[in-house]
């Protein structure tokens, strides 16, 4: 997977928690919405998406990290995708999965944006508006990222949007020479704090 790119607010607070999951929420919602930050949208992905995203896939800084080099995957089956909009031009995706048994209830993310967007805070302002919508209108209080170990960049704006890292993972992707390479898996953690909101740890 390859990360966002260095946040513009790092100190920002992510997310508020007001309400506790339901029971059973639904497997991914019917109608993903459009989201909307300062500079970037992320809307639902469609088929239209694909020659530009399929291109900003052979960019250097994204190959090197993200292997999905096909439409069916990009357009994951069973997670939610969105194309990720800078002006009006598609700059990246992100995605989310989610597991939504009760007991275990989280969401992962995975994010890549092109080249010549990178270093401008899209990547986090993608991150930033993703989180919240998991949070408020998911009901998500755990999400994860499973960052390449190599990848330092990622691993530095995930750890400046409040994930923490858990362990790693070894062995665990597949890379386009055949090897393995080991994962981070950093999770962010929000609880209620006192009836004020959340409080991400």
């Amino acid at each position: 997977m390859t990360g966002p790119d260095a946040p513009s607010r790092a100190s920002q607070p992510i997310g508020r928690v007001d309400h506790t999951p339901p029971n059973r929420p639904s497997r991914g919602p019917s109608e993903p919405p459009t989201l909307h930050g300062d500079r970037v949208t992320l809307r639902p992905l469609t088929i239209d998406d694909a020659p530009a995203l399929l291109g900003l896939l052979t960019d250097p800084g994204v190959s090197a990290w993200w292997q999905r080099a096909s439409w069916d995957q990009i357009n994951e089956e069973g997670a939610v995708v969105f194309a990720l909009e800078v002006d009006g031009a598609v700059a990246g995706s992100i995605q989310f999965c989610e597991e939504t048994d009760p007991d275990y209830h989280f969401a992962s993310i995975d994010i890549f944006v092109g080249d010549a967007w990178q270093g401008r805070g899209v990547g986090s302002e993608a991150m930033r508006l993703l989180i919240d919508y998991l949070i408020q209108e998911r009901g998500h209080h755990r999400i994860t990222v499973d960052p390449a170990v190599a990848n330092a960049r990622a691993i530095h704006v995930y750890e400046q949007l409040g994930f923490r890292p858990v362990g790693t993972m070894r062995a665990y992707e597949r890379v386009k020479d055949g090897t393995w390479r080991d994962a981070l898996l950093m999770e962010l953690i929000v609880e209620p704090s006192g009836g004020e909101g959340a409080q991400s740890r």
